[in-house]
Parts: C-alpha cells; structure tokens; sequence
C-alpha cells in the first residue's frame, strides 16, 4: 500500500492505494497558514476493517507535526481516533 499527497493550498488529501486501487481518502481543508481541518474520511469497501483510516490519519500527523499544524477533526472518523488516543492529541487545536 502507498499514500499520495495532493495539496492546492486550500485543500488537500490523502490517498491510500494498493496497486492500482483507491481503498482509502482523507481530506482536508486549510484553515489559514497554521491549521488545517480533516472533512472527510473514506474507505472502500473492499479495504474495510484493514485498518485503512487509521494509516491516513497517522500520515496527516507526521504532515502536521513537520509544518507545526494544528487540526480540527470535523470527520466522525478522525474525531473518534483522536478521542480515543491521547498520543496524537498535541496536533489538536486546543
């Protein structure tokens, strides 16, 4: 599985493949220069429960920890891993 990155400026996402196949996206919207809010995230159906989310939203942490971003999780998906795990929090904008 490999994750692209398309960014605009104003908006952005993240996409899972595997080999030709999209099985996941998370997408974003830039909320000025220094945050940035997760709208959505999807995966398909064929990659459910493999985990797919979550590889996404950790490769938006390491975006966000490198360009010292904070994040709003609108997503219920990205909301619910932030809730749960305290460890990626510090990119939360407080």
């Amino acid at each position: 599985m490999g994750i692209q990155q398309v960014d605009d400026g104003k908006h952005g996402a993240l996409k899972l493949f595997e080999g030709e196949a999209l099985a996941g996206e998370m997408a974003y919207t830039w909320a000025g220069d220094s945050m940035l809010i997760i709208d959505h995230t999807d995966v398909n159906e064929a990659f459910r429960g493999q985990g797919v989310g979550r590889k996404l939203l950790d490769e938006l942490i390491v975006f966000v920890r490198e360009r010292q971003v904070k994040v709003i999780p609108l997503c219920p998906f990205s909301k619910s891993v932030f809730d749960k795990d305290s460890s990626i929090r510090d990119v939360l904008k407080e």
